[in-house]
Protein backbone atom coordinates (compact mmCIF):
# COMPACT_ATOMS: atom_id res chain seq x y z
CA UNK A 1 0.00 0.00 0.00
CA UNK A 2 1.46 3.25 -1.03
CA UNK A 3 1.92 6.78 1.12
CA UNK A 4 -1.16 8.08 -0.87
CA UNK A 5 -3.19 4.84 -0.55
CA UNK A 6 -3.03 4.65 3.76
CA UNK A 7 -5.92 5.48 5.83
CA UNK A 8 -4.65 8.60 8.50
CA UNK A 9 -4.07 7.22 11.79
CA UNK A 10 -6.69 9.39 13.37
CA UNK A 11 -9.72 9.98 11.52
CA UNK A 12 -11.98 13.00 11.54
CA UNK A 13 -14.92 13.19 14.50
CA UNK A 14 -17.83 14.94 13.20
CA UNK A 15 -20.98 14.90 15.43
CA UNK A 16 -23.86 16.15 12.84
CA UNK A 17 -21.51 17.99 10.50
CA UNK A 18 -19.85 19.17 12.85
CA UNK A 19 -15.58 18.24 13.41
CA UNK A 20 -14.12 18.07 16.60
CA UNK A 21 -10.84 19.82 16.66
CA UNK A 22 -8.21 17.16 16.78
CA UNK A 23 -5.95 19.30 19.22
CA UNK A 24 -9.01 19.09 21.98
CA UNK A 25 -9.08 15.25 21.21
CA UNK A 26 -5.38 15.20 22.10
CA UNK A 27 -5.29 17.37 25.64
CA UNK A 28 -8.59 15.46 26.59
CA UNK A 29 -6.92 12.50 25.95
CA UNK A 30 -4.92 13.31 28.96
CA UNK A 31 -7.69 12.81 31.37
CA UNK A 32 -7.79 9.10 29.95
CA UNK A 33 -5.46 6.56 30.81
CA UNK A 34 -4.71 4.20 28.26
CA UNK A 35 -4.51 0.05 29.03
CA UNK A 36 -0.98 -1.17 28.55
CA UNK A 37 -0.30 -2.11 25.00
CA UNK A 38 -3.35 -0.27 23.68
CA UNK A 39 -1.99 3.23 22.53
CA UNK A 40 -5.06 4.45 20.82
CA UNK A 41 -7.85 3.89 23.67
CA UNK A 42 -6.87 7.10 25.57
CA UNK A 43 -7.57 9.04 22.00
CA UNK A 44 -10.95 7.30 21.37
CA UNK A 45 -12.01 7.48 24.80
CA UNK A 46 -11.58 11.39 24.77
CA UNK A 47 -13.02 11.75 20.84
CA UNK A 48 -16.04 9.59 22.20
CA UNK A 49 -16.19 12.17 25.59
CA UNK A 50 -16.09 15.35 23.26
CA UNK A 51 -18.41 14.11 20.63
CA UNK A 52 -21.04 12.90 23.25
CA UNK A 53 -20.53 16.92 24.89
CA UNK A 54 -21.14 18.02 21.03
CA UNK A 55 -24.16 16.29 21.06
CA UNK A 56 -25.41 17.45 23.82
CA UNK A 57 -24.67 20.89 23.28
CA UNK A 58 -26.28 20.45 20.31
CA UNK A 59 -29.47 19.16 21.52
CA UNK A 60 -29.39 22.14 24.36
CA UNK A 61 -29.34 24.73 21.26
CA UNK A 62 -32.06 22.99 19.36
CA UNK A 63 -34.48 23.57 22.63
CA UNK A 64 -33.73 26.81 23.34
CA UNK A 65 -31.63 26.33 26.54
CA UNK A 66 -29.96 29.12 27.87
CA UNK A 67 -26.74 28.50 29.72
CA UNK A 68 -27.31 29.81 33.81
CA UNK A 69 -24.26 28.80 35.21
CA UNK A 70 -24.34 27.91 39.20
CA UNK A 71 -21.88 28.27 41.60
CA UNK A 72 -20.02 24.80 42.65
CA UNK A 73 -17.87 26.11 45.40
CA UNK A 74 -16.96 29.23 46.83
CA UNK A 75 -15.84 31.52 43.54
CA UNK A 76 -16.04 28.12 41.25
CA UNK A 77 -18.61 28.37 38.18
CA UNK A 78 -19.48 25.98 36.03
CA UNK A 79 -18.94 26.99 32.53
CA UNK A 80 -21.70 27.76 29.65
CA UNK A 81 -21.18 24.28 28.13
CA UNK A 82 -21.52 22.82 31.72
CA UNK A 83 -24.76 25.00 32.36
CA UNK A 84 -26.22 24.16 29.23
CA UNK A 85 -25.77 20.45 29.44
CA UNK A 86 -26.96 20.25 33.52
CA UNK A 87 -30.07 22.00 32.15
CA UNK A 88 -30.69 19.98 28.97
CA UNK A 89 -30.44 17.06 31.03
CA UNK A 90 -33.11 18.28 34.19
CA UNK A 91 -35.58 19.09 31.36
CA UNK A 92 -35.25 15.95 29.39
CA UNK A 93 -34.97 12.98 32.05
CA UNK A 94 -37.51 11.73 33.85
CA UNK A 95 -36.46 8.78 36.09
CA UNK A 96 -39.37 6.82 37.02
CA UNK A 97 -40.77 7.49 40.69
CA UNK A 98 -39.88 4.96 43.50
CA UNK A 99 -42.87 2.81 44.49
CA UNK A 100 -42.99 1.94 47.67
CA UNK A 101 -44.13 -1.75 47.25
CA UNK A 102 -41.11 -1.77 45.01
CA UNK A 103 -39.05 -0.54 47.71
CA UNK A 104 -40.55 -3.06 50.75
CA UNK A 105 -40.23 -5.98 48.03
CA UNK A 106 -36.44 -5.47 47.29
CA UNK A 107 -35.94 -4.73 51.30
CA UNK A 108 -37.69 -8.04 52.62
CA UNK A 109 -35.55 -9.63 49.44
CA UNK A 110 -32.05 -8.40 51.00
CA UNK A 111 -32.26 -8.30 54.31
CA UNK A 112 -28.38 -8.57 55.01
CA UNK A 113 -27.99 -5.13 53.48
CA UNK A 114 -29.97 -3.27 56.26
CA UNK A 115 -28.34 -4.49 59.46
CA UNK A 116 -26.99 -2.48 61.84
CA UNK A 117 -23.09 -2.80 62.26
CA UNK A 118 -21.85 -6.00 63.31
CA UNK A 119 -19.47 -6.09 66.29
CA UNK A 120 -16.27 -8.28 67.01
CA UNK A 121 -13.65 -8.90 69.49
CA UNK A 122 -10.43 -9.80 68.51
CA UNK A 123 -6.77 -9.91 69.00
CA UNK A 124 -4.10 -9.37 66.50
CA UNK A 125 -0.43 -9.16 65.87
CA UNK A 126 0.88 -7.05 63.06
CA UNK A 127 4.28 -7.70 61.25
CA UNK A 128 4.82 -4.11 59.82
CA UNK A 129 5.15 -3.55 55.94
CA UNK A 130 4.91 -1.07 53.71
CA UNK A 131 2.79 -1.95 50.05
CA UNK A 132 5.36 -0.49 48.14
CA UNK A 133 8.50 -2.51 49.82
CA UNK A 134 8.23 -6.03 48.39
CA UNK A 135 11.10 -7.68 50.00
CA UNK A 136 9.90 -6.34 53.68
CA UNK A 137 6.34 -7.68 52.48
CA UNK A 138 7.78 -11.31 51.96
CA UNK A 139 10.24 -11.38 54.83
CA UNK A 140 6.82 -10.10 57.23
CA UNK A 141 4.63 -13.22 55.45
CA UNK A 142 7.69 -15.40 56.39
CA UNK A 143 7.69 -14.23 60.37
CA UNK A 144 3.80 -14.21 59.96
CA UNK A 145 3.93 -17.70 58.89
CA UNK A 146 6.43 -18.96 61.71
CA UNK A 147 4.31 -17.30 64.74
CA UNK A 148 1.50 -18.53 63.44
CA UNK A 149 2.52 -22.26 63.48
CA UNK A 150 3.44 -21.26 66.97
CA UNK A 151 0.20 -20.09 67.97
CA UNK A 152 -1.68 -22.97 65.75
CA UNK A 153 0.50 -25.46 68.25
CA UNK A 154 0.01 -23.58 71.78
CA UNK A 155 -2.83 -21.00 71.37
CA UNK A 156 -2.27 -20.31 74.86
CA UNK A 157 0.96 -18.06 73.66
CA UNK A 158 -0.90 -15.94 71.26
CA UNK A 159 -0.47 -13.19 74.17
CA UNK A 160 2.94 -13.44 74.64
CA UNK A 161 4.38 -13.94 70.63
CA UNK A 162 2.18 -10.39 70.50
CA UNK A 163 4.31 -9.13 72.86
CA UNK A 164 7.51 -10.33 71.61
CA UNK A 165 6.78 -9.70 67.68
CA UNK A 166 3.64 -7.13 66.98
CA UNK A 167 4.73 -3.91 65.70
CA UNK A 168 1.20 -2.58 67.03
CA UNK A 169 0.67 -0.79 70.26
CA UNK A 170 -1.43 -3.50 71.31
CA UNK A 171 0.99 -5.45 72.01
CA UNK A 172 0.83 -4.52 75.73
CA UNK A 173 -2.39 -5.75 76.05
CA UNK A 174 -2.26 -9.35 74.24
CA UNK A 175 -2.42 -8.17 70.47
CA UNK A 176 -5.75 -7.96 72.55
CA UNK A 177 -7.89 -4.51 70.23
CA UNK A 178 -10.89 -4.31 72.36
CA UNK A 179 -14.72 -4.04 70.85
CA UNK A 180 -14.67 -3.59 66.87
CA UNK A 181 -17.20 -2.15 64.70
CA UNK A 182 -17.75 -1.15 60.91
CA UNK A 183 -15.24 1.60 60.25
CA UNK A 184 -12.74 1.13 62.92
CA UNK A 185 -10.63 -0.73 60.65
CA UNK A 186 -8.59 -1.02 57.18
CA UNK A 187 -11.39 -2.51 54.94
CA UNK A 188 -8.87 -5.52 54.49
CA UNK A 189 -8.70 -6.09 57.89
CA UNK A 190 -12.89 -5.70 58.10
CA UNK A 191 -13.36 -8.04 55.46
CA UNK A 192 -11.54 -10.94 57.09
CA UNK A 193 -13.55 -10.48 60.48
CA UNK A 194 -16.91 -11.00 58.86
CA UNK A 195 -15.98 -14.25 57.36
CA UNK A 196 -14.20 -15.61 60.33
CA UNK A 197 -15.01 -18.27 62.41
CA UNK A 198 -15.35 -17.35 66.36
CA UNK A 199 -12.18 -19.04 67.41
CA UNK A 200 -9.98 -18.92 63.88
CA UNK A 201 -6.72 -17.42 62.85
CA UNK A 202 -6.27 -16.24 60.03
CA UNK A 203 -2.99 -14.57 58.35
CA UNK A 204 -4.42 -11.44 56.47
CA UNK A 205 -2.42 -8.57 54.08
CA UNK A 206 -3.58 -4.89 54.77
CA UNK A 207 -1.80 -1.47 53.87
CA UNK A 208 0.08 -1.77 57.17
CA UNK A 209 1.65 -5.15 56.80
CA UNK A 210 0.51 -9.08 57.74
CA UNK A 211 -1.35 -9.76 60.35
CA UNK A 212 -2.38 -12.53 62.40
CA UNK A 213 -6.04 -12.31 63.25
CA UNK A 214 -8.11 -14.41 66.15
CA UNK A 215 -11.73 -13.37 66.03
CA UNK A 216 -12.53 -14.16 69.80
CA UNK A 217 -16.64 -13.12 69.38
CA UNK A 218 -19.09 -11.61 66.90
CA UNK A 219 -22.82 -10.26 67.24
CA UNK A 220 -24.66 -9.58 64.23
CA UNK A 221 -25.95 -6.70 63.92
CA UNK A 222 -29.82 -6.80 63.84
CA UNK A 223 -31.79 -5.95 60.79
CA UNK A 224 -32.95 -2.72 60.49
CA UNK A 225 -36.98 -1.60 60.38
CA UNK A 226 -37.93 -0.49 56.98
CA UNK A 227 -39.34 2.61 58.54
CA UNK A 228 -35.57 3.27 59.14
CA UNK A 229 -33.88 2.67 55.56
CA UNK A 230 -36.71 3.89 53.41
CA UNK A 231 -34.94 7.25 53.01
CA UNK A 232 -31.84 5.26 51.97
CA UNK A 233 -33.56 2.97 49.66
CA UNK A 234 -35.33 5.68 47.73
CA UNK A 235 -32.44 7.32 47.52
CA UNK A 236 -30.64 4.53 45.94
CA UNK A 237 -33.79 3.35 43.70
CA UNK A 238 -33.62 7.53 42.63
CA UNK A 239 -29.41 7.22 42.06
CA UNK A 240 -30.30 4.18 39.63
CA UNK A 241 -33.29 5.63 38.15
CA UNK A 242 -31.85 8.84 36.78
CA UNK A 243 -28.87 6.86 35.78
CA UNK A 244 -31.08 4.41 33.58
CA UNK A 245 -33.33 7.50 31.94
CA UNK A 246 -29.98 9.23 31.47
CA UNK A 247 -28.30 6.20 29.90
CA UNK A 248 -31.20 5.48 27.78
CA UNK A 249 -31.57 9.47 26.21
CA UNK A 250 -28.09 9.16 25.48
CA UNK A 251 -28.40 6.24 23.62
CA UNK A 252 -31.42 7.36 21.79
CA UNK A 253 -29.96 11.05 21.01
CA UNK A 254 -26.80 8.55 19.50
CA UNK A 255 -28.96 6.75 17.58
CA UNK A 256 -30.28 9.38 15.83
CA UNK A 257 -27.39 11.78 14.76
CA UNK A 258 -24.73 11.19 12.41
CA UNK A 259 -21.32 10.63 13.91
CA UNK A 260 -18.02 9.67 12.15
CA UNK A 261 -14.87 8.96 13.15
CA UNK A 262 -15.14 6.96 16.39
CA UNK A 263 -17.73 4.58 17.24
CA UNK A 264 -20.63 4.19 20.70
CA UNK A 265 -21.24 0.29 19.85
CA UNK A 266 -20.16 -2.83 21.77
CA UNK A 267 -19.04 -3.66 18.10
CA UNK A 268 -16.85 -0.50 17.25
CA UNK A 269 -15.16 -0.73 20.64
CA UNK A 270 -14.02 -4.01 19.52
CA UNK A 271 -12.48 -3.35 16.23
CA UNK A 272 -11.01 -0.25 17.76
CA UNK A 273 -9.45 -3.21 20.40
CA UNK A 274 -8.38 -5.16 18.10
CA UNK A 275 -6.71 -2.46 15.97
CA UNK A 276 -5.08 -1.13 19.34
CA UNK A 277 -3.58 -4.90 19.55
CA UNK A 278 -2.76 -4.92 15.89
CA UNK A 279 -0.32 -1.44 17.13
Amino acid sequence: MTAMQMKPLLPPVTVNGTTIDPGRIAAEAQNHPAPKGKPGHAWRAAARALALRELLLQEARARGIAPCPTELAPGQWETDDEAAIRALLEQAIRPEPADDAALAAYYDAHPDQFRAPSLYEAAHILFAATPGDAGARDQAHTNAEAVLAEITAQPRRFAELAAHHSACSSKTAGGLLGQLSSGDTVPEFEAALATMEEGALSLVETRYGIHIIRLDGRARGEVLPLDAVRPRLREAHEKAGWAKASRDYVEALIAGAEITGVSFTDGGNREESRRDGAA
